[in-house]
């Protein structure tokens, strides 16, 4: 065992080091204290003005969407109103802009202080940003369907191209839209069915719902009739209709008698034309037809397909239309007659004489 004179000198160096790294420790602090204390300070207002910032735009954007919201209200409230503003279809556009305002203003600023950050780090961006724009380009392309349908959303949200209630024609489905979303529109169909339909694989749009449509009536008549009387009957059953409720509010003009739309040997063709409010033609041209059928009864004008009246005598029936065609067999001397008859029988008893 060494004696405690041998562990001196190593106590003493031991102590040297200890003291020599303290004080290297300690001046290089000395030394970069303020250099540390500006970087820190530094990043935290870069931090505080992003946050700060971030929740003035986000607020600002909820104002907005909520001011637009209350002005759709008030004018759903007005008579006039209800026929063209629907307000859950601007609430739910208004909200839809605004989430993608909010989101594209939150990427925008922490993306701008998480550089800046970067940047007060003394950390060389060039390599980070050109891996950011490879994986970029790599995800853009692997995804590119998702970001066309999102693409496609927006730009669709932001033109009002439909809404919630509207009907419209997507091409790959019809039907009533019952939700818009960015990537989706959901759409119920005539017999109830839901379809989703991927914003991106619409590639036409038909709004049934916007303006106004058009509700048309053919009836035909026949050849025989009075132009003038079925033009008079037609007109006042278009003047009872548009003084009666509901079809008051409806109608969003005149009916019009158009005129003869075609003219055949044994009918000829009126159409009847009215303007009338998104959605509405359908019932319209039902009840249109309700009510001329009922004036042409008591009018005594009458349509093709109806029972025909009891002052015109009825057409005899063609004799030879139960007679069947002449056959050529009839004719025994024809040739499919004489190819039908049986072969006589050899006249000798003997075997018959067979000729190759």
């Amino acid at each position: 065992m060494p004696s405690p004179a041998t562990l001196l000198p190593l106590a003493a160096n031991t102590t040297d080091d200890a003291a020599e790294s303290v004080t290297n420790a300690a001046s290089f602090i000395e030394e970069n204290w303020a250099t540390w204390l500006s970087i820190g300070l530094r990043i935290l207002l870069i931090v505080v003005i992003a946050a700060l910032l971030r929740s003035v735009v986000r607020k600002a954007l909820t104002k907005l969407i909520s001011r637009m919201n209350t002005s759709a209200e008030a004018v759903e409230g007005t008579a006039l109103g209800g026929l063209l503003v629907n307000a859950e279809r601007r609430r739910q556009r208004s909200e839809a802009i605004g989430s993608v305002l909010r989101s594209v203003a939150s990427f925008l600023i922490l993306g701008t202080a998480a550089l800046m950050v970067l940047a007060a780090l003394k950390i060389d961006l060039a390599p980070l940003l050109a891996s950011a724009g490879v994986a970029g380009v790599a995800i853009g392309f692997g995804a590119r369907n998702l970001v066309t349908d999102f693409l496609s959303g927006v730009f669709m949200i932001m033109e009002d191209q439909y809404g919630v209630g509207d009907k419209i024609d997507a091409g790959v489905a019809s039907g009533e839209v019952i939700e818009v979303g960015l990537r989706v529109t959901k759409l119920r169909g005539d017999n109830g069915e839901i379809w989703y339909v991927r914003n991106g694989e619409i590639k036409r749009i038909g709004n049934l719902s916007q303006g106004w449509a058009t509700a048309g009536v053919a009836v035909q008549v026949k050849p025989t009739e009075n132009l003038a009387h079925i033009r008079r009957v037609v007109q006042e059953v278009a003047d009872s209709l548009a003084k009666e409720s509901p079809w008051d509010e409806r109608l969003w003009g005149p009916v019009e008698v158009l005129g003869l739309d075609e003219v055949l040997l044994a009918s000829m063709t009126v159409k009847v034309s009215a303007k009338t409010m998104p959605g509405q033609q359908f019932a319209v041209e039902r009840e249109l037809r309700w009510r001329i059928k009922e004036a042409f009864d008591a009018a005594g004008i009458r349509i093709i397909g109806g029972l025909p009246d009891a002052s015109e005598p009825e057409e005899a029936p063609d004799p030879a239309a139960s007679v069947a065609p002449p056959s050529a067999l009839a004719n025994p001397s024809s040739p499919q007659s004489m190819a039908t008859n049986p072969i006589p029988a050899p006249s000798s008893p003997g075997n018959p004489r067979i000729s190759k």
